[in-house]
């Protein structure tokens, strides 16, 4: 495999009105592990999703799903607690409302068997998130084990969220993934502020440097991201977007591009600008997999060159 995302698939509810006055939603699939597998693929990765599932109707619409995307379904399992779903008021402006319901779901039942069982240590890019370990103790344990059996690179995603974990939990879990990472992405002030206590992307890049990661990726929005590779700074700028419908899962399909562009044998710096084209490009669709680039997409926007400080 080109690309290996573990993580929990969703079933997604979305509406264009805030959630205290929506009455229609669209039905979908999102959640940040397929987002970013079928972001991968899209970008022309083989690419697979190591995932647990509820032995039910939205388990198995989620894998057709998955495989229509492209996606190697088979090491998507269905077995006990349901598929996680949530629920999104869609707003362009950036201030979304989520409503979830994953407590007790499929996917917090996965453990390390689940991902030595799977490509998982094999692929050419393993990529891991915060959310995942966030999930139960297992799904934690998943995360560290994956990424020290990792023979190729891995990306983890920081991904911090509240409403899964504490700070000083999800900072342990990042201190500890670190040292067996190609690159950490993050954003500030969102997850640096949580993680390691600044809000300043350069600040946040070298503690995180400091934790071991040889490489950090910071996204600041419409800033652009900034890339640490050892002692080198890139700044890269944001790709314009010519429509935004809704930003759920930009930063997925950002890493999902990302990864797929290392599996190619990209540089650091030209799979983050490949991630920023992919991102920019999502904005167009609604939910977390609405718009995905392709391959071809992503080479039309990049253009100009990387700056090195």
């Amino acid at each position: 495999m080109d690309v290996v995302v573990a993580g929990e698939p969703l079933v997604e509810f979305s509406a264009d009105r805030p959630l205290t006055e929506a009455e229609t939603f669209r039905l979908s699939f999102s959640g940040d592990a397929l987002n970013v597998a079928v972001a991968a693929a899209a970008a022309g990765a083989r690419t697979a999703l190591v995932a647990r599932l509820g032995a039910d109707e939205f388990g198995e619409r989620l894998i057709r799903f998955a495989a229509g995307h492209g996606v190697d379904t088979r090491w998507l399992t269905q077995g006990p607690g349901p598929t996680g779903a949530y629920v999104v008021g869609a707003d362009p402006s950036g201030e979304r409302a989520f409503a979830y319901l994953r407590q007790g779901s499929a996917a917090s039942r996965l453990t390390p068997a689940d991902l030595m069982d799977s490509p998982a240590a094999l692929a050419r890019v393993l990529v891991l998130s915060g959310i995942t370990a966030a999930l139960s103790a297992t799904c934690d344990q998943a995360v560290r084990s994956a990424s020290e059996n990792a023979t190729g690179q891995v990306v983890y995603d920081a991904n911090f969220r509240a409403r899964l974990t504490a700070p000083e939990a999800a900072a342990a879990t990042l201190r500890a993934v670190a040292p067996h990472t190609s690159i950490v992405k993050l954003s500030a002030p969102a997850d640096s502020l949580a993680l390691v206590g600044t809000a300043d992307p350069v600040e946040t890049a070298h503690r995180v440097r400091d934790l071991g990661a040889p490489a950090v990726a910071v996204t600041m929005g419409a800033d652009g991201v900034l890339l640490a590779e050892g002692d080198r700074l890139h700044e890269i700028p944001a790709v314009p977007a010519h429509l935004v419908v809704d930003q759920t899962g930009a930063g997925d399909n950002f890493t999902g591009a990302m990864a797929a562009w290392l599996a190619r044998g990209a540089s650091l710096p030209e799979a983050v600008r490949a991630g920023a084209a992919a991102a920019s490009l999502s904005l167009a669709g609604r939910g977390g997999t609405g718009r995905v680039a392709a391959a071809a997409e992503i080479e039309d926007l990049l253009g100009d060159p990387v700056s090195g400080g």
